[in-house]
């Protein structure tokens, strides 16, 4: 091979490990820092927590009344959200949309904003009687229009909380 064969192969191949190397490197941050991993998910009725649990200061258990009992912290049925939306802003079209699944009695198909691995169990009691604020893992909510996964809830991002808590990091904890 000619100097310049290498040197013209070289200046090919360089770019592409460097870009590789920065793919690589970028994935790495976010999974080590729980940076922003997903968009918000597009919903069947809009529901925007900055005013509910930003305007209106409504603490989250208010809604999501399965925290601390259940198995998930639970997505509100229309039953809890009609609680407050049989009279109030009853002439917005969102809230018209909540109402119609209120008359027929159907669920609201909510998409799924956080998500761990099926074979996580997360238990979000003891993280709530630990005095954790739900924003260290979901984020500040109460400033979202649109609620999305601000960390990767990955095991490395989880580890790192535990360590900084001096929570266990016995596997089955957290592994079914």
């Amino acid at each position: 091979m000619t100097r310049l064969q290498a040197l013209v192969i070289g200046l090919a191949v360089t770019p592409l490990l460097l870009g590789g190397a920065g793919v690589i490197a970028l994935l790495l941050f976010l999974m080590a820092s729980g940076g922003t991993v997903t968009g918000a998910p597009e919903q069947p009725i809009a529901f925007d927590h900055s005013v509910h649990a930003g305007e209106a200061a409504i603490p989250c258990q208010f809604c999501h009344r399965g925290v601390v009992t259940e198995a998930s912290a639970t997505i509100p049925s229309v039953q809890q959200c009609m609680f407050c939306h049989g009279v109030v802003a009853t002439d917005r079209p969102q809230i018209q949309l909540l109402q119609a699944h209120w008359e027929t009695n159907t669920p609201v198909d909510w998409t799924r904003v956080h998500r761990v691995p099926d074979h996580v169990r997360f238990v979000h009691a003891p993280h709530i009687q630990a005095g954790l604020d739900c924003a260290t893992c979901h984020g500040d909510v109460a400033s979202m229009s649109e609620v999305r996964q601000v960390r990767s809830l990955s095991m490395g991002d989880c580890q790192g909380c535990h360590r900084e808590n001096s929570a266990s990091l016995d596997c089955a904890t957290c592994h079914k």
